[in-house]
């Protein structure tokens, strides 16, 4: 006779701990001696916590006259049940071998939340999570799965009480529904909706299992193929005369995602600039600038950031995860923290040139903007500042900040386009290199100063045998470092 145990892995704030003291509360109340520990930690998000608890037969533990020795950590090869809150904490109980084919039922949300790593990542830092769902099938005696965010947004409970379902649904712990609800119900908090979050995991894991998720193609916002702006119809009929079937896709999302920012005046020379390469007659190619040129047009300067900040959207969707109930009030603040080099780029170019001079305007801006500063989006007073600069956008084009991306852009598409002929997958990777050139301030920066000198690399690479190659590793070390300190190595190995 050996104790059972449950590994749980949760993240800061989800009730991880509310999840391990109803298993103590269940097993207390029928016949089991429990025992629960917990460690933080700070690998992921607000702070992965493991909770660990073990339980015993009281009857057996009297019948032998001694009190059982419970452990306060789980160990590898040597857990019953692990509980994830979401798919990655699945897959980290997995590396550190808590799940085992011969013995763990693992019972996990798959959805994700994104870790820090992820979110900072100089490329897209994203794991895969088609991937995480097979390596946790396969580690597993039994995985029981299905997408529990869901259900707390539709229900408006805790993800706590529907891995509690979850975990009676399955049927390995040896207590009966009626037990696990009344452990609910002696909580005397939330008792209503946890029993209705309780009851949709519970019947989620006796329904078979679904099919495991493969990578999903990616996913194309299609313009009509109609429009009443006779702007937008023109756009519509070049992207089905002009661009083929393997590039279209991409056109067309970059199209919309112009047109989002900008105006169709924009989309269209965004069309202009990807004609120019069509004659390659190279559709990889081609497709790499559509997707890298339009995410360039679209940079990210304090319009943008000021736009996407007021949208509607935004206040919907911070209002659906905060749930504020009867009469609460939502605020929301933003925390903006602008330089004078930000202020510099969203005005006319001689001001924005004048204003980076040294003299008295620079020092005065640089003295009002050492310190961030609080906004409520959601005063009136807060809201309207922002919509100001972001309706700033019609005079975009004059701005110094637009000025210099575009000239960017254009000797970044004259290097391709004297490249293609002689070296088409050398262009490709130039093409892809723009994905280091992204957010703003010192990041956009950082990025900047990678993509320069990855450009500079690509000239002293052309007419090499595996300059695709060469090229291809510089930027994998510039994704892979933010220091650069990698990059500088390769790139110093080039000599």
């Amino acid at each position: 006779m050996r104790p059972l145990n449950i590994a749980i892995l949760a993240m800061g704030g989800e009730g991880g701990g509310v999840l391990a003291d109803w298993i103590v509360d269940l097993a207390e109340h029928n016949g089991y001696i429990a025992q629960a520990t917990s460690v933080a930690g700070v690998a992921q998000r607000t702070g992965a916590t493991i909770y660990y608890v073990e339980m015993f037969p009281r009857a057996r533990a009297e019948r032998d006259g001694a009190e059982p020795l419970l452990a306060l950590m789980p160990a590898p090869g040597d857990v019953d049940i692990v509980v994830a809150s979401e798919l990655m904490e699945a897959a980290r109980a997995v590396q550190r071998g808590l799940v085992t084919p011969d013995r763990t039922t693992l019972i996990a949300s798959t959805h994700r939340v994104l870790s820090i790593h992820e979110k900072s990542a100089m490329g897209e830092g994203a794991r895969d999570a088609a991937r995480m769902e097979q390596a946790c099938a396969s580690a597993a005696r039994r995985f029981v799965r299905f997408d529990m965010a869901e259900t707390v947004e539709r229900i408006g409970s805790v993800i706590s009480a529907v891995l509690f379902g979850a975990l009676s649904g399955e049927g390995a712990l040896p207590f009966d529904r009626q037990q696990f609800e009344d452990t609910i119900r002696r909580g005397g908090v939330g008792v209503e909706s946890s029993l209705r979050a309780f009851a949709e995991g519970f019947e989620r894991a006796k329904a078979p299992s679904e099919p495991l998720r493969r990578a999903p193609a990616p996913a194309v916002a299609a313009l009509p193929q109609t429009h009443a702006d006779p702007r937008v119809a023109r756009l519509l009929v070049r992207l089905r005369d002009e661009f083929g079937d393997a590039v279209r896709p991409t056109a067309t999302e970059g199209v919309r995602r112009l047109l989002d920012y900008q105006d169709p005046e924009y989309a269209a020379s965004y069309l202009d600039r990807l004609a120019r390469l069509a004659p390659h007659g190279d559709d990889r190619l081609l497709e790499a600038v559509a997707r890298h040129l339009a995410l360039w047009m679209s940079y990210e300067d304090t319009i943008r950031v000021a736009d996407l900040k007021t949208r509607s959207k935004r206040f919907e969707r911070v209002r659906a995860e905060v749930r504020p109930g009867g009469d609460t009030v939502l605020s929301i603040d933003e925390f903006m923290h602008p330089r004078l080099e930000e202020i510099a780029d969203t005005v006319p170019a001689p001001m924005g040139r004048w204003l980076l001079k040294a003299g008295p305007a620079r020092r005065l801006v640089e003295r009002l903007t050492t310190k961030g500063r609080i906004v409520p989006t959601t005063s009136l007073g807060g809201f309207l500042m922002l919509r100001t600069i972001a309706a700033m956008r019609r005079w975009r084009r004059s701005t110094l900040r637009y000025g210099r991306e575009n000239a960017q852009i254009e000797q970044w598409l004259d290097r391709i386009d004297r490249v293609a002929p002689a070296d088409p997958a050398l262009a490709v990777e130039i093409a892809r290199c723009q994905r280091l050139v992204k957010g703003y301030g010192d990041t956009h920066e950082r990025g900047s100063r990678n993509f320069a000198t990855l450009m500079a690399c690509s000239e002293r690479l052309e007419g090499r045998e595996n300059a695709a190659s060469a090229l291809r590793e510089l930027h994998e070390a510039a994704l892979a470092d933010d220091a650069g300190n990698l990059l500088r190595e390769r790139v110093n190995a080039l000599h």
